[in-house]
């Protein structure tokens, strides 16, 4: 079980509270990344692919303007992702039914696997944490990473996200 705290101070903007934060962050994030970079290698492919198979799945048929939206990267950054994405299989681009011009992004069979054995490591880091904290503590951390969106950002993440990303 986690271990539990007496509540933060209530002077929780104090400088060594909020650089505990970054540090449990950058800590968090670490140990959530690290199997799916170790699986990931495997496959010749880094974090930028992952980000791109996990919201490629979440949103099938967007376009690509639109996951470079959501990934805030260079056109060039997502290109050469992309590349290796269509290259290995992973990913299929459409043309748009309304306009041909647009490139609409799904996962092929073989990509909707790869994203579903990533994301399952990652699902039970999550739901193991839950279990540990509870659902109070689930809300409140809900609440504390929409914080750390851009201010324009959070209502529109968080709908999309509620909405299972459609």
């Amino acid at each position: 079980m986690v271990e539990t705290r007496p509540p933060a101070n209530p002077l929780f903007l104090r400088d060594e509270e909020l650089r505990q934060g970054i540090e449990l962050m950058f800590y968090a994030y670490r140990d959530f990344t690290f199997e799916a970079d170790q699986q990931l290698k495997h496959y010749k492919l880094g974090r930028a692919h992952h980000r791109a198979l996990y919201f490629i799945g979440r949103h099938p048929g967007q376009t690509v303007g639109h996951l470079l939206g959501i990934l805030k990267v260079t056109k060039q950054s997502i290109s050469r992702v992309l590349k290796d994405l269509i290259e290995q299989e992973y990913v299929e681009q459409k043309s748009g039914a309304r306009d041909r011009r647009e490139r609409r992004l799904f996962l092929t069979e073989r990509g909707e696997k790869l994203e579903r054995d990533l994301t399952d490591r990652q699902s039970q880091r999550f739901a193991r944490a839950y279990r540990e904290t509870g659902a109070e503590a689930v809300e409140g951390f809900r609440k504390v990473l929409l914080g750390l969106l851009d201010p324009t950002e959070r209502g529109h993440v968080d709908k999309r996200v509620r909405s299972g990303g459609r």
